[in-house]
C-alpha cells in the first residue's frame, strides 16, 4: 500500500471553522475515532497531513516515491478501501459530483489536488460519507459509532461488568475496555452500540442510550443524562444532559445543564447550569456563521445546537442561542442569550460587550489546562494559537449576530 497522506480540501476546511483553526480536517472526531484514526485502522497505515503551513509543524506530511493522498474529509467504507487498493500510480478519484476523493502520485503536493490537475480519473459511485458542513459531524455521529463499533471490536473480548447495581439492556451491543469503572448506572443499548474506553469512568445513577461513546479516560458524572448519538472524546468528564453531541477531547462540562446537537472542540470548560437552544420557537431551519461568507447560513435542518472551537471557556449560566458559532480562544460569560456568532480571542459578553482577550493571557490559561492534565504546553502549541490570533485579526472584524 502506498504512503497514505490526508489531505484539506480548501472549501470544506474553510465550511468547518472554527474546529478546523486548530487541526486538519481530519483530525474531527466523529464516532468513537477521529477520521484520520479510522483511516489509520482501515489501511493499516499511520497517516500524515497536508494542511495549512502553520499547523504542519504539529501535522507534518510524509513522503514516499508512491503517495496517496487521500481526502481528509471523507469516512472510510470498505467499497472505498477497495477502491483505493486498485489505484494506479498517476491516477485520481473522484465522486459523482467532482469532489476529490483522492490522487496516487510519486510526487510532492503542495496544494490539494484538482479535478483540473492531469490525471487519469475515476469516478468511485458508491455511497459516501463526507463532512461538508459543521452539523454534519452530529448528524452522522450515530452511524459513525455504529460502524467504528463493529470495526474496534471484531474479534475481541468487551470487559464484564461486576457491578451488581448495574442494569445492562442488549448486552450483546455493549463494549468495556479495560480499566473502565460503572457503577450503579442504566446502560441501554437496543438501539445502538455503547462503546466504554479505557480507564474510563461511568458514575453512580447515570443513564446512557446508545449509540453512545465515552473515551478513554472521561468520567460521566453523577446522575448524568447521556443521551443517544452521542461522543465524549478522550480525558473528558461530563455531566446533566447531552444528547446528539460531539466533544473532541480534554473538554469539560462538568455539572447540570442541557447541551442538545452541539460539538465542542478541545480545551473547553462549560460552566454549571451552562444551557443551549437546539430547535427554535417556530421550528423553522436554524441558521449557522459561515466563515466563508462571513453571513448565517440556512443549515436545512430544525436541530441545530453550539459549535464551539478549542480553548473556549463559558462562565456559569451562560446561555447559547440556536446554531451559535464560537471560536478558538473564547472567555464567554454573562446574562441573557449569546451572540450567534462570537469570534475567536473575545473576551466578555452579549450584556456588557467583548473586548479582545490578549494573547498573552490566553496562552497563559492554556498552559494552566495543558498543566492540569500533564500535558505540556510546548511553543508548537503556542504557535498554534499565535497564527490563530493574528489571521483574526488581519482581517476586518468579523460580524456579530443576535438572531
Amino acid at each position: 500500500m502506498a504512503n497514505l497522506i490526508l489531505f484539506d480540501d480548501p472549501a470544506l476546511r474553510t465550511s468547518l471553522l472554527p474546529l478546523t483553526f486548530t487541526r486538519p480536517v481530519a483530525g474531527i472526531r466523529m464516532g468513537i475515532q477521529t477520521l484520520a484514526e479510522k483511516w489509520a485502522g482501515c489501511l493499516q497505515k499511520e497517516p500524515s497531513f497536508l494542511t495549512q503551513d502553520y499547523l504542519s509543524i504539529k501535522f507534518p506530511v510524509q513522503l514516499s516515491d508512491d503517495n496517496l493522498y487521500v481526502n481528509g474529509a471523507v469516512c472510510p467504507d470498505s467499497a472505498l478501501v477497495e477502491a483505493l487498493d486498485t489505484l494506479a500510480p498517476g491516477h485520481g478519484l473522484r465522486d459523482s459530483d467532482g469532489l476529490v476523493l483522492a490522487v496516487r502520485t510519486p510526487h510532492k503536493l503542495v496544494q490539494s489536488p484538482e479535478t483540473t490537475d492531469s490525471y487519469q480519473w475515476q469516478t468511485f459511485a458508491g455511497p459516501l460519507t463526507v463532512l461538508r458542513h459543521l452539523w454534519d459531524i452530529f448528524v452522522e455521529n450515530g452511524d459513525q459509532i455504529r460502524a467504528d463499533f463493529s470495526r474496534i471490536t471484531e474479534g475481541r473480548q468487551s470487559e464484564p461488568i461486576t457491578d451488581v447495581f448495574t442494569r445492562v439492556y442488549a448486552p450483546e451491543n455493549l463494549f468495556v475496555e479495560p480499566g473502565a469503572t460503572i457503577r450503579a448506572a442504566i446502560l441501554n443499548a437496543e438501539g445502538g452500540p455503547i462503546y466504554i474506553g479505557k480507564n474510563a469512568t461511568i458514575s453512580e445513577g447515570s443513564i446512557v442510550i446508545g449509540p453512545f461513546s465515552l473515551g478513554e479516560g472521561s468520567t460521566v458524572n453523577w446522575g448524568g443524562k447521556m443521551r443517544a448519538n452521542t461522543t465524549i472524546g478522550p480525558y473528558c468528564k461530563v455531566g446533566g444532559e447531552i444528547g446528539n453531541s460531539v466533544f473532541f477531547g480534554y473538554s469539560n462540562k462538568g455539572h447540570d445543564g442541557f447541551l442538545g446537537n452541539s460539538v465542542i472542540g478541545e480545551w473547553c470548560n462549560l460552566g454549571a447550569n451552562v444551557n443551549n437552544s437546539n430547535l427554535k420557537n417556530d421550528y423553522s431551519n436554524v441558521k449557522i456563521y459561515h466563515y466563508g461568507t462571513r453571513q448565517l447560513e440556512d443549515t436545512g435542518r430544525a436541530f441545530c445546537g453550539l459549535t464551539m472551537g478549542d480553548y473556549t471557556k463559558a462562565g456559569i449560566s451562560t446561555m447559547f442561542n440556536t446554531g451559535t458559532v464560537v471560536g478558538v480562544s473564547v472567555n464567554v460569560f454573562g446574562g441573557g442569550f449569546q451572540y450567534k456568532h462570537i469570534p475567536s480571542f473575545s473576551w466578555g459578553g452579549a450584556a456588557d460587550g467583548f473586548a479582545t482577550y490578549r494573547i498573552d493571557k490566553a496562552l497563559q490559561v492554556a498552559a494552566e489546562a495543558f498543566g492540569r492534565r500533564n500535558r505540556p504546553f510546548d511553543e508548537v502549541e503556542k504557535n498554534i494559537l499565535r497564527a490563530i490570533f493574528d489571521q483574526s485579526h488581519s482581517l476586518p472584524p468579523e460580524p456579530l449576530f443576535s438572531f
